[in-house]
């Protein structure tokens, strides 16, 4: 059970802004084969899939501070993000998975005001399918 917890935290902070891997820990499960396959990645999802609603949630907020001196952004970036995720819009989400740039997509996201459930939706297919996949990869070698 602990392992199913540190799989969820590392997965959630992952999707954050916040530097942090969770493929290794992930494959590493599947590989130990503690777990059944299904729960570890749907763990991981779940964690992965809450921390890319975080940053949805302070994309959402993120105008309040805007004009702040402390904020980390200038106008001028949040003006060049919010035109690149109008460019390609929504359709972006489905490289939430990535690495660099998936949690600024999904950051974006909730500057864009992109509908919760269109969000969830996408972000859902990209993230659980990243996850498929390296639990598929690792389980060749169980």
């Amino acid at each position: 059970m602990i392992e199913l917890a540190g799989l969820f935290l590392s997965a959630f902070v992952a999707a954050t802004l916040l530097p942090m891997q969770s493929e290794a820990l992930l494959a590493g499960l599947v590989v130990y084969g503690q777990q059944p396959i299904w729960l570890l990645v749907t763990v991981a999802s779940i964690g992965n899939i809450g921390g890319a609603l975080v940053n949805w949630w302070l994309g959402t907020k993120l105008h309040i501070f805007r004009d702040k001196k402390w904020f980390p952004f200038t106008g001028e970036q949040l003006d060049k993000a919010s035109r690149w995720y109008g460019r390609y819009g929504k359709w972006s989400l489905l490289l939430s998975w990535a690495p660099i740039i998936g949690d600024p997509l999904t950051l974006a996201a909730g500057l864009m005001r992109e509908p919760l459930w269109r969000f969830l939706v996408l972000v859902t297919i990209a993230k659980t399918g990243r996850y498929v996949f390296i639990a598929a990869f690792a389980s060749q070698f169980v």
